[in-house]
C-alpha cells in the first residue's frame, strides 16, 4: 500500500533574536553575544532570543527572552530583520524576528542558558557561529533592514540562500 499523504510538513515557528550594541569605553561599538550552553546552537556565539510563550507579541518575547537569558532589560528595540530558515535535518521551519536594542538597563550575566560577552564589532567571532550569520550581519551592523532565507542540510551545511537590504 503506498502512502499518497507525501512528505510530513516542516513544522513552523516565529522566533526572536535581540542583539544588545552600545559604544565602549574605547568609542568603537560593540555587540552583545551569548555562547550557547546547552540545547539548539548549543557551542555558538548568538544573540538572545527564542520562541514565544502563550499569547505574547513578538516583541514582548524579545524583551523576556534577552531578561531571561542574560539578565539585561530592553527599553526599546528597533526591528531590523527577518529571516526565515528552512532546516531540512530537522523538518523545521523557523521564522527569526530579528531587533537591535541601544537603550537597555542591567549588566549581563551568565544564566543557565547564555554566557554573554561584549565584541568589538570589528572582531565578531564568524568561525564560531551558525554559517548564516556572515551573510546578513553586515546588513545588522550597518542599521540596514534586511529579509533573509537559508536551508540548512544540517547544522553546518547551506544549501541555498538569499539576503536582501529592505528599503
Amino acid at each position: 500500500m503506498s502512502d499518497e499523504s507525501g512528505p510530513a510538513p516542516f513544522a513552523e515557528k516565529d522566533y526572536t533574536l535581540v542583539f544588545c550594541r552600545r559604544v565602549g569605553a574605547d568609542g568603537n561599538r560593540e555587540l552583545l553575544l551569548g555562547m550557547k550552553k546547552r540545547g539548539f546552537g548549543m557551542g555558538k556565539w548568538n544573540g538572545f532570543g527564542g520562541k514565544l510563550e502563550g499569547s505574547e507579541t513578538i516583541e514582548e518575547g524579545a524583551i523576556r527572552e534577552l531578561e531571561e537569558e542574560c539578565g539585561i532589560k530592553a527599553r526599546s528595540l528597533s526591528r531590523l530583520g527577518y529571516l526565515c530558515f528552512k532546516m531540512l535535518e530537522l523538518s523545521k521551519i523557523m521564522r527569526v524576528h530579528v531587533f537591535e536594542s541601544w537603550d537597555f538597563e542591567g549588566d549581563a550575566v551568565e544564566s543557565e542558558e547564555m554566557r554573554p560577552q561584549w565584541y568589538p564589532e570589528s572582531g565578531i567571532p564568524f568561525d564560531r557561529m551558525w554559517p548564516d550569520d556572515a551573510h546578513w550581519f553586515p546588513f545588522m551592523l550597518e542599521q540596514k533592514r534586511f529579509i533573509g532565507r537559508f536551508e540548512y542540510e544540517d547544522d553546518e551545511t547551506i544549501t541555498e540562500y538569499t539576503v536582501s537590504e529592505q528599503k
